[in-house]
């Protein structure tokens, strides 16, 4: 645990100290965030701020998790795959992610049909802002956490599950497969959806990995632990250059990654069945959409909320962007205390 927690320190001190030149660097070549017009006004003053800032939380992640266990890598230790296959997760989906930033950057026409998510306002065909198409970017996504599926199953031999007051975990057999896709695919989207407000993806993403790093250590996964603590380091210093008022957005690149890999590492743990606890603030921002977008189409027109994801609604309530942020994170930090403790049990 001391190791880990040592880990996660130097990937902090590592990102922070090239931070501040990457983000000169995006600003120098203009990556910077196209802003809905369906969102609150007030986020129109983020325009131009540069984006893909996950780049700096993976970049931090991928070099301190490779230093520090190269030797274990190299012989190829099969605890080494509890490092090598987020890792794997986490680039892919940080390729993705970055394609999908830059295809938003170039300015792609927004596609219509997104009305039902916003307020009252009205839409419009000549938005910008948008990257990938959403079958697109979806299909892709699911290619690759099938294949991190079956790695999971086949190659280290997972299929069950952990639930609380159950000594040994429930097998799955075969339906492990789509299961795991499902909460890779899941995850990523729902932290994807979160994301928006200055901090908010980034604390939520580091006490998700923080809980799952501590219920890794009480496994006595030490690798899984290290990498968890790693992936909070990294995301502490993201947070450094994105607090309010943020200087850099993590965009896709990274909260895409950032999903996937807590699925992955949920997955890993085995304690997957408390993932919609421990990461409750995205899982509401997911049902949010839902149930926003399934009102609105069978009302003809109604919403529940002002806004969706949920987030927007509260700073349309009047919340400003600091208390929604401070305030969700509050939540998000008390479910992953009470998923570590039923993980205990």
């Amino acid at each position: 645990m001391s190791l880990a927690l040592t880990l996660g320190g130097v990937s902090f001190l590592l990102a922070i100290i090239w931070g501040g030149v990457f983000v000169r660097v995006l600003r120098r070549f203009g990556v910077g965030k196209q802003i809905r017009v369906e969102g609150p006004r007030s986020h129109f003053t983020k325009l131009g701020t540069p984006t893909m800032g996950g780049i700096l939380i993976l970049a931090a992640v991928l070099v301190v998790t490779v230093v520090a266990h190269v030797v274990q890598i190299l012989k190829q230790q099969e605890i080494a795959e509890a490092i090598v296959i987020p890792l794997v997760i986490m680039t892919a989906f940080g390729v993705l992610g970055a394609v999908d930033d830059w295809a938003g950057i170039r300015r792609r026409p927004l596609r219509s049909g997104t009305g039902a998510l916003s307020s009252s306002r009205g839409s419009t065909d000549d938005r910008t802002g948008e990257g990938l198409f959403a079958r697109t970017k979806f299909l892709w996504q699911i290619v690759i956490a099938a294949g991190a599926a079956a790695l999971l199953h086949w190659r280290l031999g997972l299929q069950g599950v952990a639930v609380p007051t159950i000594s040994t975990q429930l097998p799955m057999g075969i339906l492990y497969l789509p299961v795991a896709v499902l909460t890779i695919v899941a995850t990523s989207n729902a932290v994807n959806i979160i994301d928006g407000l200055d901090g908010l993806a980034g604390l939520i993403a580091a006490t998700a990995f923080g809980a799952y790093g501590v219920i890794a250590a009480l496994q006595d996964q030490q690798y899984l632990a290290r990498f968890c603590f790693v992936v909070v380091g990294s995301c502490f210093a993201f947070l450094w250059y994105n607090a309010h008022p943020a200087q850099v957005f993590m965009g896709d690149t990274g909260s895409l990654a950032l999903g996937a890999t807590l699925g992955t590492v949920a997955l890993l743990s085995g304690q997957w069945l408390l993932l919609p606890l421990i990461a409750v603030v995205p899982v509401a921002g997911v049902l949010s959409v839902i149930l926003q977008v399934s009102y609105f189409k069978l009302t003809g027109g109604k919403r529940i909320f002002k806004m969706a994801p949920i987030q927007h609604h509260f700073e349309l309530l009047g919340w400003s962007e600091t208390q929604v942020v401070q305030r969700f994170w509050i939540v998000g930090l008390l479910a992953a205390m009470l998923g570590v403790a039923l993980a205990m049990i």
